[in-house]
């Protein structure tokens, strides 16, 4: 969610940021512009003052013309900037350099064009720094009388002009960039401060998934309102685990309370077994109940600790406690005529040995229960990149698709199966020890015949994974 969210984040305070700075770079450059601007206003009104009184070029030498032609020159020379009065008709009054003389077209024929109507330029054309032979054209009104005899033109470089408006972009950027990175800064921590509380949510919520119950949220950090969903998950998870182990204790305390009437019971039945002929078909039955019953019980018992106990997660040799395991179920898969054969590498995994014992015995148990004599059962450990499987496989008559959807539940046994010993309660023991110490077991078809299941255990402990 981070990589999803800090991207846009960091997208909009660019625009955020792209759409101040243009504007402001705009502003800067028609700011430098306007002070070169009303620089140059002042310089032509002070050269329209001298001009004022020149007199008609055709009443001979002019010593006020002379005084203003050199004004022009030194300021040509000094600054660089051609300057010129010229009459109505375009004739020069005074020029610097001498052969300056009006554009017929462009900027600087409208400034003059408007000077002549009385106004002097105020709006020039915005100069660029990417513009290198962009000029300045400034003109200013001579009056005599109320009417305007003449007009002063001033015409700039404008190489120091693009300079200071580049050097002023320069900090705009520098700031910006500046602001960038802090924009950025923020965004990290701010998106580290609002996802902390989730991940960590997410976490617990997948702990609980996996059998960890009594995992739980830390309230502190993040925003309020992800702070009371804390509390609320988890004031919710307490719920739930108080509920479950209600029903844990229920389960305990029914299977262990019912086993002493149990057994009084079968007792009773043995007893009334000695006082009826021998071979008696209704008293073998009833035995037989009573037996299945007990079996039941003992199954219940196992299933409410398995759920209750705490694992205790180590790195195993899960190779060599499948090998241990295959040696211990052999006797029973010789005494049936089944062969047994083990393919156990050396593979190490995190799991709790007894737990892992535990299902694989329930597994192996279900294999050899429903595979007929003469076939085989095979034992396969493969490691893996992010677990290890122990692989069971047998050549029984299997299950259909929608058994295979319903096997591990409690209690869930074929109906093709029921003359078969047991409770229903192996393979949900086995799921319930293998999911609390993060491992798993998935069943499928085995080829040609029969069923495949598949014990998983994690190659990492639960930090790294």
């Amino acid at each position: 969610m981070r990589t999803r969210l800090l991207p846009l984040l960091i997208v909009l305070m660019a625009g955020v940021l792209l759409a101040l700075g243009f504007p402001l770079a705009a502003s800067l450059a028609a700011a430098q512009q306007q002070r070169v601007v009303v620089d140059r206003l002042d310089d032509a009104a002070r050269f329209a003052a001298l001009a004022q009184f020149v007199g008609d070029p055709a009443s001979g030498s002019d010593e006020r013309r002379t005084t203003l032609s050199g004004e022009l020159a030194s300021y040509h020379d000094v600054y660089g900037i051609r300057a010129g009065i010229f009459y109505r008709d375009n004739r020069a009054m005074a020029a610097a350099p001498e052969d300056w003389v009006v554009p017929y077209e462009g900027e600087g024929r409208r400034a003059f064009n408007e000077s002549l109507l009385g106004r002097r330029s105020h709006d020039p054309p915005q100069v660029w720094p990417w513009q290198p032979h962009a000029r300045l054209t400034i003109a200013s009104p001579v009056v005599r009388d109320g009417d305007v005899v003449a007009v002063v033109v001033t015409d700039s470089p404008t190489g120091e002009l693009r300079a200071r408006i580049l050097r002023g972009w320069l900090v705009i950027f520098a700031g910006e960039a500046a602001a960038m990175l802090l924009a950025v800064g923020a965004a990290v921590r701010l998106t580290g401060w609002v996802l902390r509380p989730v991940r960590v949510l997410d976490g617990v919520t997948h702990d609980i998934a996996t059998g960890r119950m009594n995992s739980r949220v830390a309230e502190a950090g993040g925003p309020p309102e992800l702070r009371r969903l804390a509390r609320s998950f988890n004031e919710m998870a307490d719920h739930v685990e108080e509920s479950l182990e209600q029903q844990r204790a229920f389960v305990a305390d029914a299977s262990h309370q019912l086993r002493n009437p149990l057994a009084a019971l079968l007792l009773r039945i043995e007893l009334l077994a000695l006082e009826l002929p021998e071979g008696n078909e209704e008293i073998a039955s009833v035995r037989t109940e009573g037996k299945r019953l007990a079996q039941v019980l003992d199954d219940l018992l196992d299933l409410a600790l398995a759920e209750h106990a705490a694992a205790d997660l180590r790195l195993t040799d899960v190779g060599a406690l499948a090998a241990e395991r295959i040696a211990s179920w052999r006797p029973v898969a010789d005494a049936k005529g089944v062969r047994l054969v083990g393919e156990c590498g050396a593979a190490t995994g995190w799991a709790d040995p007894v737990a892992l014992s535990s299902a694989l015995d329930a597994v192996v148990d279900n294999a050899l229960k429903f595979t007929p004599e003469g076939e085989r059962v095979t034992v396969r450990v493969l490691p893996g990149r992010d677990g290890v499987e122990v692989v069971v496989a047998d050549l029984g008559p299997g299950l259909t698709e929608e058994e295979l959807s319903r096997v591990g539940d409690r209690f869930w046994r074929s109906g093709r199966h029921q003359n078969v010993k047991g409770s229903g309660l192996g393979l949900s023991i086995a799921r319930v020890l293998l999911t609390a110490t993060g491992g798993g077991i998935a069943f499928a078809p085995n080829e040609p015949h029969g069923l495949r299941v598949t014990v998983t255990v994690p190659r990492y402990a639960p930090a790294d994974r």
